[in-house]
């Protein structure tokens, strides 16, 4: 069988593309940019699953304080359980979604180890050695073994190098389009809590004393002077849990486009893309 040009042509694209592909895997350059992006995203996971964990234990120790003021002889209670309920439960789901999350980029490192293995590379280049004699062995069967060899190529080069490019492909959207939210929103949160535990302590109430006429006659007026100051910072306290709020929303949107919608997306694209250079290189021989 004599080759056409087109199809001479096509011959030389495989084979450009194959030893392109044989040399990604044995030089481990994408694996090693892969690494790089999985160790940082699995550290920004820890550390806002840290500050969602940190938020949390706040929020349970401040649940049960109350201060209770008596300016003019009317007693006023301020509670922070009463501002801390709305966040509440969204902390503790947040939770369970960075634990998912930090789960998830943790199980995408482990599935980088395994395609990196010298195995998988092993499996790549004996496809695109098979390939490569069935373009170019004289007198080949008309194109049958040379689409069964592209397909396998195309097979290993999915399981070598699938992994790798989500996880670049993703933290590539994720540092152009969410790094920057992320990083504030994690900030927020860390504030809100620091907040809420410096309000926590100032505000629990102090062991009664045994006090003289004088020190109850003085805690009066220091109860009528601060219960102006209590209720401003409770008003402000929850301005800021309010503003939480979204954030940790953000954040659950941001992680879980990341290591879920994203990964997926990815392999969907990656699988489409080898399919149709399948269909579009059928008959090559």
């Amino acid at each position: 069988m004599t080759a056409t040009p087109g199809g001479t042509r096509a011959k030389l694209l495989w084979t450009l593309a194959t030893i392109g592909v044989a040399l990604l895997a044995m030089t481990g350059w994408v694996d090693g940019l892969g690494e790089d992006y999985a160790e940082r995203a699995f550290g920004r996971a820890l550390v806002t699953f840290a500050a969602a964990r940190t938020l949390n234990g706040v929020i349970s120790v401040a649940q049960g304080t109350e201060v209770a003021v008596e300016p003019a002889g009317v007693g006023v209670i301020f509670s922070l359980g009463q501002i801390l309920d709305p966040i509440n439960d969204l902390v503790e789901r947040f939770s369970t979604v960075m634990l998912v999350a930090t789960s998830s980029l943790g199980l995408q490192n482990v599935l980088l180890d395994i395609t990196g293995w010298w195995g998988t590379s092993a499996l790549l280049l004996v496809a695109g050695a098979l390939l490569l004699v069935a373009l170019w062995w004289p007198g080949g069967d008309s194109g049958k073994t040379t689409g069964v060899a592209m397909r396998g190529l195309l097979i290993a080069v999915f399981l070598r190098f699938a992994v790798p490019l989500l996880i670049i492909g993703s933290n590539l959207v994720f540092d152009n389009f969410l790094a920057a939210e992320q990083s504030a929103a994690v900030a927020a949160l860390e504030a809100t809590s620091a907040e809420i535990e410096s309000a926590n302590e100032e505000l629990s109430p102090p062991p009664a004393p045994d006090d003289s006429i004088v020190d109850r006659f003085s805690n009066w007026l220091d109860q009528s002077l601060d219960s102006l100051d209590v209720e401003a910072r409770m008003e402000a306290l929850g301005e800021r849990v309010s503003k939480a709020t979204e954030h940790i929303i953000n954040l659950i949107v941001i992680f879980v486009f990341q290591t879920i919608i994203m990964p997926l997306l990815f392999l969907w694209l990656l699988a489409e893309g080898l399919k149709a250079i399948a269909r579009r290189s059928a008959g090559i021989g």
